[in-house]
């Protein structure tokens, strides 16, 4: 999920997912805001709204960002919000001694939810440091290699639903289906919960649930007052108690059949019942243990399928590419019908594939950063204790001195070793910086990969050639209306010694 804009993290909080009329830039932390350019034509009201859509902030924001430069300022209804996309001011903020993470609106907007959950709580809640360290073994590598059949199987879930979609002739819906694919991975490999997602003919009521309280904490940015919003607040809070029932059912499920009682070495739900910190002795609340479940069903999803969905749109347009990805597939697997966890790993390109999807459309699109006390970014900007900036992702993936003047262009080999050992640090971020970046990093990335190999062993992806990308957002980034057509490959076509074009570029 995506951190957006926000309110006061360490430093004391305002009203949770609203800011106050007339922040100004002192009130910000920026004693100096008239010095960061902002969009020309501002407006007494809607400040820099003009020509700007609710909808699309983010890509408006990128927008923005190349007209203004590495350091820039948006203003709506009366609050000023700072974005920072050049290299050099985010290996900045990526400081820990001097910044941390901000609670931005965005995320400060999901807290009726989440609440003190890892990705939402506030610097000073003590469950985030709790959580995290009671759930960090979680996602050990004895963990994942545990988790990889459950992905597997989840996977041939995904395969025998395109496979009949191929039968009938119809195109796949990639978004919905990697969604699908994602939803049950998280569930059946942290909660031992089965969705039967690939068993409906519509989403999931609990996805469904999910994007609205998404979309609600979306618009809650894009409105000068909550109270123009009380119809969809309502249908915000009955969805916000869906989710809530979902997994507390979930939960009692797993009491009922003895978790909370054993020692913790199973999925991600007996360690939140079972494991005491090892040092304090805490555990979690049974309040705390529904909103870090939430979390990572929405967190541990709603990325990994953007990602996942925005790698196989640029595979479908790029046949060399893909059959290169391919190649190394049918070369390292083999003729082996089910990878081991070890042989996922060894698909580098397929995961230069992945990251390259990542840079372009980083699926969590901002994070924001905070001082831990007065001090000067860049060397050039002051910025009192508190004072935070929100890191446009996409933009710093796109900024010109570190990837070229074609940053535009899809090219995995961005990713190789010498490329990736060449470039300065904290100039990709797709999961956040510092200590409070994704935890489930390895997570996601092993099982895109592995899905990725799967699908690519399995299809040829022809595009829609009337298709041109367009993205949703809903705090985190999705291909809209992505829709591919499959081939299935025949025995000679995945012939691990058959020549590929381009396959020793």
């Amino acid at each position: 999920m995506a951190e957006t804009t926000g309110t006061t993290g360490t430093t004391g909080t305002t009203t949770e997912g609203v800011l106050p009329k007339g922040f100004r830039g002192a009130e910000l932390g920026w004693p100096e805001l008239e010095r960061i350019p902002h969009p020309p034509h501002r407006l007494p009201l809607l400040g820099d709204l003009l020509g700007a859509s609710r909808r699309t902030p983010i890509q408006d924001s990128l927008r923005y960002a190349r007209q203004l430069g590495p350091i820039f300022r948006r203003k709506a209804f009366g609050r000023e919000f700072v974005f920072v996309w050049g290299a050099g001011l985010t290996a900045d903020l990526a400081d820990e001694a001097r910044f941390a993470k901000h609670v931005g609106l965005g995320i400060a907007n999901l807290r009726p939810v989440a609440g003190d959950a890892l990705f939402t709580a506030y610097n000073h809640e003590p469950n985030w440091q709790l959580a995290h360290d009671v759930l960090a073994p979680g996602f050990s590598r004895e963990a994942m290699a545990a988790y990889h059949p459950m992905m597997l199987a989840v996977a041939d879930r995904l395969t025998g639903h395109w496979d009949r979609e191929l039968a009938a002739g119809r195109a796949v819906d990639v978004p919905r289906d990697m969604t699908k694919l994602t939803l049950e991975t998280i569930a059946r490999t942290g909660f031992g919960h089965d969705f039967g997602s690939f068993e409906r003919a519509r989403p999931h009521p609990f996805v469904t649930a999910m994007v609205g309280t998404l979309t609600y904490a979306q618009r809650l940015n894009t409105v000068p007052s909550p109270a123009l919003l009380r119809r969809a607040a309502r249908r915000n809070a009955a969805d916000i108690a869906y989710l809530n029932h979902t997994v507390d059912d979930l939960v009692r499920a797993r009491r009922d059949q003895g978790g909370g009682k054993g020692s913790g070495d199973g999925d991600l739900l007996d360690r939140m019942l079972d494991t005491a910190h090892p040092e304090t002795g805490e555990r979690l609340s049974a309040r705390n243990v529904r909103r870090q479940v939430i979390t990572f069903l929405v967190a541990g999803h709603e990325t990994t399928s953007g990602a996942l969905s925005f790698a196989l749109h640029y595979l479908s347009r790029n046949p060399r590419l893909a059959a290169r990805a391919r190649a190394e597939v049918d070369r390292v697997w083999g003729d082996t019908a089910v990878p081991g966890y070890e042989q996922v790993a060894r698909l580098r390109y397929v995961r230069r594939v992945l990251d390259e999807a990542l840079r372009l459309w980083p699926t969590a699109p901002a994070f924001a950063r905070e001082a831990r006390a007065d001090t000067v970014l860049g060397g050039e900007h002051p910025m009192r204790r508190g004072g935070w900036a929100l890191v446009l992702t996409g933009m710093l993936h796109r900024d010109p001195e570190v990837w070229g003047p074609d940053a535009e262009r899809f090219d995995p080999d961005r990713f190789d070793a010498a490329a990736v050992r060449a470039r300065a640090p904290h100039t990709f971020k797709p999961f956040g910086t510092g200590a409070r970046a994704c935890i489930g990093r390895q997570f996601a990335l092993h099982e895109a990969t592995l899905v990725l190999g799967l699908l690519l062993r399995r299809y040829e992806l022809r595009p829609d050639t009337a298709y041109r990308l367009r993205v949703t957002e809903r705090l985190t980034l999705m291909p809209d209306g992505l829709r591919l057509h499959l081939e299935r490959r025949t025995p000679a076509s995945s012939d691990p010694r058959r020549p590929v074009p381009g396959a020793g570029d």
